[in-house]
């Protein structure tokens, strides 16, 4: 094992040992060799790297995750390719999930699950603002740090990996985990805005405080037709102590319908910061739970045989019991229906999904790289398809130009299906720092990792008071908006 080679990826991150492994990738922590760092490295499995479509919605989720920049989001600091697979660069966090310490300890308390929960909405808030949906709030995903600072992790890449609903709900191992933490639209393939992650934090809080999920089952179809159907289980059935306040606000995280719900990271982080503040939070009291068992107090239910029974019946007898076989009738009436209407909840299911659309005409997608964008669309519309836009930044092609599609062309897909356009928004920038006082060596280091190309950077030797190889100014001077080959000394 001593002699074991080194990896090295892109000449620059040395992989040290592996921290973790998850349904679709690889992490293991590495030394950053330009920056002196140590970061995570998540090293995509190769069946992801055969699949094209995957890998364009990879790389433009990874560049969107790479631009949220906030003390609560685990920062992505560079992506590429690598021996035949993909894999993203992480900020490195020393600590643990939520995940791994509600099974080492336990359910949290709650005023430091709501602590939790309220960084985690002001994360979300951001991603949100910014235009990020997550899919894929769980545990997992949130890391505290042995400062105890909060962490999401993952921004991006559940959407990356969800090519359709229909295969999030039919494959097993890994997904199993995401169905736990479903939105309702999200189980129905219908599309998902910020309000879905909100519910998928609402079944974290719901977890943080009973130790377990609010609904399981053997199968992610089971479970997620739960997120959609059934009713939410009282949260103080589960957890006896829980406040009525941090129940409450997560009954309303938990809404089915959406417009019930929280509508912005905002405003649920602000209702958690009421909780642990002891004041009164916006979320409506969950009302309590009916009382199991019989009656105890002195008004009692009346038998429905006692209140048919005609009021000229004797007061000396009593109403017969109804037979035996006339109940085991009414029983198995009863599991018929109840089976009746699951089929036709799975039947209207699996419409959502597309399972059944046999008869939907497929279309060749005409080959549009290389059009303007609204020439593009118009072309695309016209075969019957719908269009969506993603800018990139990162290319040198005119503003406007689409530089990549998905699906490719040539590939038949179902009419009405919907063509992603990558657009080009024209050349990278990037802001350029003031290096002064900073010796050739850091300076060089500073403009590399701002973005700028090492081999436009230049010395020219002046005399100067410093200490010789301290750099006195640059040409440019510090400016925003740079192109990325400008010529700097």
């Amino acid at each position: 094992m001593a002699n074991r080679e080194q990896v090295v990826l892109n000449d620059r991150y040395e992989l040290q040992r592996r921290v973790g492994r998850g349904g679709m990738a690889e992490v293991f922590l590495a030394r950053d060799r330009l920056l002196d760092r140590l970061v995570a490295i998540k090293i995509l499995f190769p069946e992801f790297a055969a699949d094209p479509s995957f890998v364009a919605r990879f790389r433009r989720e990874a560049q969107s995750a790479a631009n949220l920049n906030h003390p609560n989001i685990v920062g992505v600091y560079d992506w590429g390719k690598e021996r035949g697979t993909y894999y993203i660069v992480m900020e490195y966090i020393d600590g643990r999930s939520v995940s791994d310490i509600l099974r080492a300890d336990g359910p949290i308390e709650a005023k430091q699950a709501a602590r939790i929960a309220a960084e985690v909405a002001g994360a979300l808030g951001f991603a949100h603002g910014k235009g990020v949906v997550h899919r894929d709030v769980k545990p997992g995903n949130v890391l505290i740090t042995d400062a105890g600072e909060v962490k999401v992790a993952d921004f991006g890449i559940a959407r990356a990996l969800t090519s359709s609903s229909e295969e999030n709900l039919t494959q097993t191992g890994s997904v199993m985990g995401t169905a736990t933490y479903f939105s309702p639209e999200q189980a129905q393939g219908k599309p998902v805005d910020p309000r879905s992650d909100l519910y998928s934090l609402g079944v974290v809080l719901y977890e943080m405080a009973a130790g377990k999920p609010p609904f399981s089952a053997d199968s992610p179809v089971a479970i997620a037709y739960k997120h959609v159907q059934e009713p939410l289980p009282p949260l103080r059935d589960q957890a006896p102590g829980v406040p009525a306040a941090y129940e409450a606000i997560t009954a309303k995280a938990l809404a089915k319908d959406a417009d019930d719900r929280y509508q912005d990271g905002a405003e649920m982080r602000t209702d958690l910061l009421r909780f642990r503040e002891d004041r009164p939070v916006e979320a409506a009291a969950v009302p309590a739970s009916p009382p199991q068992g019989p009656a105890t107090d002195a008004t009692t239910a009346v038998p429905v045989a006692a209140a048919a029974m005609p009021t000229g019946t004797s007061q000396g007898y009593e109403a017969a019991p109804e037979p035996a076989h006339r109940r085991t009738g009414w029983f198995f009436a009863a599991i018929l229906l109840l089976l009746a209407i699951l089929g036709g909840l799975l039947f209207a299911f699996g419409q959502q999904l597309g399972i059944f659309d046999s008869e939907n005409p497929q279309v060749t997608v005409a080959r549009v790289v290389g059009k303007d964008v609204d020439i593009a669309t118009q072309e695309l519309e016209n075969l019957g398809f719908k269009v969506a836009e993603s800018k990139l930044s990162a290319s040198n092609e005119e503003v406007g130009e689409v530089i990549e599609q998905d699906p490719p062309a040539g590939r038949k897909v179902d009419k009405g299906a919907t063509i992603t356009l990558t657009v080009s928004s024209g050349p990278k920038t990037a802001d350029l720092p003031d290096v002064v006082g900073e010796t050739e060596a850091a300076a060089r280091l500073i403009l590399d990792a701002a973005g700028f190309d090492e081999g436009r950077i230049s010395r020219q030797d002046e005399e100067s008071l410093l200490v010789a190889g301290t750099v006195i100014r640059t040409e440019p001077g510090p400016s925003r908006g740079l192109r990325p080959d400008t010529a700097i000394k």
